[in-house]
């Protein structure tokens, strides 16, 4: 299994949970918190992006939130132009609040992974050195519009320990996620954000 897609077993682990909150953006509560905020896309491959979303004190930056996204197979054509916009770079949630689309989030997951004490990019971009316990959210993003809802993504989304912790998380999405990992499906999503493709 190459570490560019979620684990099958960990998503089929948690699908069943819960139900799809429409909350405020990531980027909102970000700007918010420090002040500022911003997007950078680290890479984009076939159905999946890396984005580190981002505040900034002066010229330097710190990563509030990686972001892995893997977008569904078929894609509809409702929102075509919007989703063009994203791989160009921009932010999904205000991309498609823009449009007229409704952002929901249908949480899967949450709880904790462990930053590694090695280097990673993850750690640099956060401005973090050695081990550290990050907020881990896994949930798929839904858009909604009159009586259409289209699924979108599954987003693993890993957060600084000074912006959100796991508790923090289930207080904004009122504990809706109940499920739990077994380790070594655990150990695979945190894989998918720190393994060796992923080091420099």
């Amino acid at each position: 299994m190459r570490n560019t897609q979620f684990p099958p077993s960990a998503l089929a682990a948690i699908l069943s949970a819960c139900a799809t909150e429409s909350v405020n953006l990531n980027s909102e509560r970000i700007e918010k918190r420090f002040g500022s905020y911003g997007i950078e896309v680290l890479a984009s491959e076939a159905g999946l992006r890396r984005s580190s979303l981002l505040s900034y004190d002066g010229d330097a930056s710190t990563c509030r939130t990686y972001a892995v996204v893997q977008f569904v197979e078929q894609l509809d054509e409702r929102y075509n132009d919007a989703h063009s916009r994203v791989l160009a770079g921009n932010s999904i949630g205000e991309t498609f609040r823009e449009d007229g689309w409704d952002v929901r989030k249908r949480t899967l997951y949450i709880g904790t992974v462990r930053l590694p004490e090695s280097r990673t990019p993850v750690g640099e971009l956060m401005r973090l050195t050695g081990a550290h316990d990050v907020a881990l959210h896994v949930y798929q993003l839904v858009l909604a519009r009159a009586e259409i809802e289209l699924e979108y993504a599954t987003i693993l989304e890993a957060h600084h320990p000074e912006y959100l912790s796991a508790t923090d998380l289930r207080e904004i999405f009122a504990d809706t996620a109940s499920a739990s990992l077994p380790p070594g499906e655990l150990a695979q999503l945190s894989d998918l954000l720190f393994g060796a493709e992923n080091r420099n």
